[in-house]
C-alpha cells in the first residue's frame, strides 16, 4: 500500500504485494502507531455490529440506532481513515509527519469520545453526549491539523492529495456540526437560527459521508486499485477520473447546502454530480480489476464487491434523489435516527455503508495490517533469510469464511431493507454480518500475535512523549526539523 510515487510500471510478480522491495519507509511514523488505529477501529467494527443486532432485536433502548451508526462510521471508519492517512500521506508524499505526539493523543481522543457518546444514546444520557462529543471534536482537530501541516509540505499536489485535503477540511467542519448538535440536547441551539436542527442534521449526516468518507476511500483507491491490480488508467478512464476529481468534491458541497437551506433546486444539483462521480469511478474500478494481472487476493475480491456496489447504489441513489434529495432536511421532527428516510442517502443504507464502505476498508486492512507487521518484523530479513510473504502472513481459511459472512449478510440487510422484510431477515442477516466482522478481527489479531515483533499489550502501550509504543521503535517526534523546517530522514525514522 504505501509505496511513495514516482512508482515504477509494468508487470510484477503474480504476488506483488507479497513482498514490498521497493517500499520507502524514511518517512513513516513508527508502525505501532498507525496499527494502534486500526485495532481500536476493528474494536469499534465488533462493537457496532453487535448493538446493531440488540437493536434490531429490541434488547436495548434508547437512541441505539445513533449508537449503532457512530460506532461503525466514526469509531470504526473514520478512525481507520485517520491510521491510514498517518501511515499514508507521509510515505505517498515523502513527507515526515508532522508530529507523531499528536497522533498519538488524537487516538485517545476520539476512542473515548466515541465510545462515550456510542454509550450516552444507547443509555439515554443525553446530557453527556456534548461532553464526549467534545473529545472527539477535540481528536478529530488534532488530527486534522496534524495531517493537515504534512500534506502541506507535499508540493505539488496529485489527485490522491486533493482528496485527502478536502477530507481533512471536512474534518473540522462535521466534528463541530455535531458538537451543535449535541449541545441541544440541553439547550436550544437552533431556536434562534435560520437553520433548523434537523436541516443542520441533514447537513451533518451528508457531510461525515460523503464529505469525510467517501471523500477519503476515492482518493485512496485512485491509487491503490492500479498499483495493486498492476494495471494503469488509460484512454476513457482518465477522463472519468478527471470527472469524478471535479464532479463529486463540488456535488457534496451542492448536495449539503442544499439541504442546509431547504432547496431542492440546489440539492439536486449536487446530487446528479455524486452520483455522476460515483458511477464514473466505478467503471474505473471495475475495468482495472478485470484486467489485473496479479494473482486474486482477499483486498481484491472486496474491492470487486465495492465495485458492485458503487454502481448499484449510484442507480438507486439517481432514482431516489430525482424524487426528493431534500427528504431528511423537510423533516417535521427529529426523531433521532439520520438514516431515516432512507432517501438521505439514496436506496437502501446498507448498498452505501456496507457494500462500498465497509467492503473497501475490510479489503485495505487485508493488506495495511499484515504490510505494517511485514515490515516491522521481516523487512530487515530480507536478502539474509527466507521470509513470508505478506499475503501468507493471515488465514486464507477464515478470509474465505469471513467473506462469505460478510457477502451474505451485506446482502441480506440491503434486500431487507428495499423490500421491507420481516425483521427476522434484518436480525439474521446482521448476525451473520457481525460473525464476518469478527472473523476479520481475529484473523488480524492473529497477524499481530503471531507475526508481531512483540505481544499485544506492547502495541498499546503508548509513551506519550514520543508517540512509541512498547513494541515499536522509539525516538524524538518526527517534526524535528533541522535548518527551521524540513524534517530529514533519519529524524522521521528514529
Amino acid at each position: 500500500m504505501f509505496v511513495h510515487r514516482p512508482r515504477a510500471s509494468g508487470p510484477q510478480s503474480a504476488r506483488m504485494s507479497a513482498i514490498p522491495g521497493a517500499v520507502e519507509t524514511d518517512r513513516q511514523p513508527p508502525m505501532t502507531v498507525p496499527l494502534r488505529y486500526f485495532l481500536v477501529g476493528l474494536a469499534f467494527l465488533v462493537a457496532g455490529g453487535a448493538v446493531g443486532v440488540l437493536s434490531a432485536t429490541g434488547a436495548v433502548s434508547g437512541l441505539t440506532r445513533l449508537a449503532h451508526v457512530h460506532l461503525l462510521l466514526v469509531g470504526w471508519v473514520c478512525v481507520t481513515i485517520l491510521g491510514a492517512m498517518t501511515q499514508f500521506i507521509p510515505v505517498w508524499s515523502n513527507v515526515a509527519l508532522h508530529s507523531r505526539r499528536l497522533a498519538t493523543v488524537t487516538l485517545w481522543f476520539v476512542a473515548v469520545g466515541v465510545a462515550g457518546m456510542a454509550w450516552s444514546f444507547s443509555a439515554g444520557a443525553f446530557a453527556w453526549v456534548h461532553a464526549w462529543g467534545g473529545l472527539a471534536l477535540v481528536g478529530f482537530w488534532t488530527a486534522a491539523y496534524n495531517l493537515g501541516r504534512t500534506l502541506s509540505r507535499a508540493r505539488p499536489w496529485d489527485v490522491t492529495e486533493r482528496h485527502f485535503a478536502v477530507a481533512l477540511a471536512w474534518f473540522v467542519v462535521v466534528p463541530a456540526f455535531g458538537l451543535a448538535l449535541a449541545m441541544g440536547y440541553l439547550t436550544p441551539v437552533f431556536a434562534h437560527l435560520p437553520v433548523t436542527r434537523v436541516r443542520a442534521v441533514a447537513a451533518h449526516a451528508t457531510l461525515a459521508v460523503f464529505g469525510i468518507v467517501l471523500t477519503t476511500i476515492l482518493g485512496a483507491m485512485t491509487q491503490l486499485a492500479p498499483m495493486f491490480t498492476q494495471t494503469d488508467v488509460e484512454g476513457g478512464d482518465r477522463h472519468l477520473q478527471r470527472v469524478e476529481a471535479v464532479a463529486y468534491p463540488a456535488g457534496v458541497v451542492a448536495l449539503a447546502a442544499g439541504r442546509l437551506v431547504d432547496s431542492a433546486v440546489v440539492a439536486r444539483a449536487g446530487a446528479a454530480l455524486v452520483v455522476v462521480g460515483v458511477l464514473a469511478f466505478a467503471v474505473v474500478v471495475a475495468r482495472l480489476l478485470a484486467t489485473t494481472r496479479v494473482e486474486w487476493t482477499p483486498m481484491l475480491s472486496r474491492y470487486a464487491v465495492v465495485a458492485v456496489a458503487m454502481a448499484a447504489w449510484a442507480l438507486a441513489a439517481a432514482r431516489d434523489w430525482l424524487a426528493d434529495p431534500v427528504a431528511l432536511a423537510r423533516g417535521s421532527a427529529w426523531v433521532g435516527d439520520p438514516l431515516a428516510p432512507a432517501t438521505q442517502f439514496g436506496g437502501p443504507p446498507h448498498l452505501l455503508f456496507f457494500g462500498v464502505v465497509g467492503f473497501v476498508v475490510l479489503g485495505t486492512l487485508y493488506h495495511v495490517v499484515p504490510f505494517i507487521v511485514w515490515v516491522h518484523r521481516y523487512s530487515d530479513l530480507l536478502g539474509h533469510e527466507p521470509v513470508p510473504m505478506i499475503d501468507d502472513l493471515y488465514d486464507d481459511r477464515i478470509a474465505a469464511a469471513d467473506f462469505v459472512a460478510t457477502v451474505a449478510g451485506g446482502v441480506g440487510l440491503v434486500a431487507a431493507a428495499r423490500f421491507d422484510l420481516p425483521s427476522t431477515v434484518t436480525v439474521g442477516a446482521g448476525a451473520l454480518a457481525t460473525l464476518g466482522f469478527t472473523l476479520v478481527a481475529t484473523n488480524l489479531l492473529l497477524v499481530v500475535r503471531e507475526h508481531g515483533p512483540g505481544s499485544l499489550r506492547g502495541v498499546f502501550v503508548t509513551r506519550l512523549a514520543d508517540g512509541s509504543g512498547g513494541a515499536g521503535p522509539s525516538g524524538e517526534d518526527a517534526a524535528a526539523t533541522t535548518d527551521g523546517g524540513t524534517a530529514t530522514g533519519s529524524d522521521a525514522n528514529r
